[in-house]
């Protein structure tokens, strides 16, 4: 390829002997302190060590609903399986991941009665065709208190 084209970007120059970067990821220690689920879909991450908010912007916590609890919940079980991937013998994180998977569950079963089915196996239990009923999640409005 010809350096002379709008590619030359790709063939910078280094000085002679010059030393290669190397990147350093320091491992996270432990599971805890960890955020509550509604404030971790907030946040981006389960664990306030890896909150690094690009310049210093918080996300505004999200308006509760049964499918912001729902996310919130699936949200903490996946950031627990990425911690597990690296500390797999962390017995700690494997008792929270699990009490996750069980609280998503319960979380999934309420939004389905309350809202309608997430997935088209969510049907398997229900006597008729609900995929069209409404609210649609973006719809649903929480009743108001009088």
């Amino acid at each position: 390829m010809d350096k002379n084209n709008n590619n030359s970007y790709r063939y910078g120059s280094l000085p002679e002997k010059a030393p290669l970067a190397a990147a350093y990821v320091p491992m996270q220690q432990g599971v805890t302190p960890y955020y509550e689920p509604d404030e971790a879909l907030s946040a981006g991450t389960l664990f306030p060590g890896l909150d690094l908010p690009f310049m210093d912007i918080i996300n505004p916590k999200l308006k509760s609903t049964p499918l912001t609890e729902m996310m919130a919940i699936d949200f903490v079980a996946d950031e627990l399986e990425l911690y597990l991937d690296n500390h797999c013998q962390d017995k700690e994180a494997f008792a929270l991941y699990q009490t996750f998977l069980s609280l998503r569950k319960e979380a999934r079963e309420r939004y389905v009665k309350l809202c309608g089915p997430v997935t088209q196996e969510d049907m398997l239990c229900m006597d008729r065709y609900a995929w069209l009923d409404n609210p649609w999640p973006w719809d649903y409005q929480p009743q108001m208190e009088v």
